[in-house]
């Protein structure tokens, strides 16, 4: 009886391993399904978004102007990885920060995709970690208009909950990190 590579792939091009379970290239398990603008999980084959590259580190100011072109074109989701990839890379005293701002976006991404729980939950889960950290006195951080965000979540949140799970437009209803334009 013959062992089977856990790392070989039926379908080179999606990654998708023969065992059925997809892995990056180091073996790590990691979906390779094709994505919407919104994350959602599309069928094998068909063409997504392109997918937000992971772990990559950018200064402060570059993590908030990617974010903020992310959020423009109705991405939440791909603009909750640069923040997680700024939450995992930054300073231990900005974590909070980022974490929360990575919340906020998760939210919307719930809130676009008619989630009234996940997308209330979330943004204001988000909008309590960033005003936590802000506590600290520091109001705008990296130039982010952070008592606008917080604003801008709670009164999402409450909008979400109240419209019966009808979805947000993402890129409509976008934040303005650095307050308005």
């Amino acid at each position: 009886m013959g062992t089977t590579d856990s790392t070989s792939t039926d379908h080179p091009s999606t990654g998708r391993a023969a065992a059925g379970r997809d892995r990056d290239d180091e073996g790590r398990a990691r979906n390779a399904r094709p994505r919407d603008g919104l994350g959602r999980p599309l069928p094998y084959g068909q063409e997504g978004v392109p997918r937000q590259p992971e772990g990559v580190v950018r200064r402060p100011e570059e993590s908030v102007c990617e974010a903020q072109r992310l959020l423009d074109e109705g991405k939440p989701f791909h603009a909750h990885e640069v923040f997680e990839d700024a939450w995992k890379s930054g300073p231990e005293e900005e974590r909070e920060l980022w974490r929360g701002l990575a919340q906020m976006a998760v939210g919307l991404t719930h809130a676009a995709r008619g989630n009234v729980t996940g997308g209330g939950r979330l943004l204001r889960r988000g909008a309590g970690a960033a005003e936590k950290w802000a506590a600290g006195g520091e109001l705008r951080p990296h130039g982010i208009d952070l008592p606008s965000v917080i604003a801008w979540a709670r009164e999402l949140a409450a909008e979400v909950e109240r419209g019966e799970g009808v979805p947000v437009d993402a890129g409509a209803r976008a934040p303005r990190l650095r307050g308005a334009a």
